[in-house]
């Protein structure tokens, strides 16, 4: 059989980016079961109420919805068990440091495959307040339309 190469995202979590802003990011492996891994390859997944804790010095992901592998025995997985993420030793006590000083929360960005290994991607975020979703949206918006009246002007179409 081949080896699989490249990347391949299994779910992203869109809703984060707008509920918090983001400060750092880390790819992490992910401890799995053979049964999660053969539902994670059927896409199945959900990182909506997702977060990572860190616990006597190692990285937990919770509140993950790997639904059961349709084709599994009595060995299959429960659906929102915890899993633990893989990190380098200096980047698990960076962590620490920065959750534990200043209130900042580590959530899930996305999952993938990446050369056949899952890979997780979460960031140190810090949450928004109402204001800040707003204002984000605003410049948005603006940027876009920005966007188009330059369009328009550069293909010769002025409309005011």
């Amino acid at each position: 059989m081949p080896k699989e190469r490249g990347q391949k995202v299994i779910v992203s979590n869109r809703k984060a980016r707008h509920d918090y802003s983001i400060l750092d990011t880390y790819e992490c492996g992910l401890v799995l079961v053979g049964t999660e891994v053969k539902s994670l390859r059927e896409g199945k997944a959900s990182l909506a109420d997702a977060f990572a804790t860190v616990d006597d010095g190692e990285v937990w992901l919770r509140n993950v919805h790997i639904p059961e592998y349709t084709q599994g025995t009595w060995t299959n997985h429960t659906p929102r068990r915890t899993r633990k993420l893989l990190l380098h030793r200096r980047e698990i006590e960076k962590l620490i440091g920065k959750t534990k000083e200043s209130g900042l929360s580590l959530v899930p960005l996305s999952m993938y495959f990446k050369d056949g290994k899952v890979k997780v991607e979460i960031a140190l975020a810090q949450g928004k307040k109402a204001y800040d979703k707003r204002q984000t949206l605003a410049k948005r918006d603006a940027d876009r339309d920005i966007r188009r009246a330059m369009g328009r002007a550069l293909k010769g179409r002025f409309t005011e």
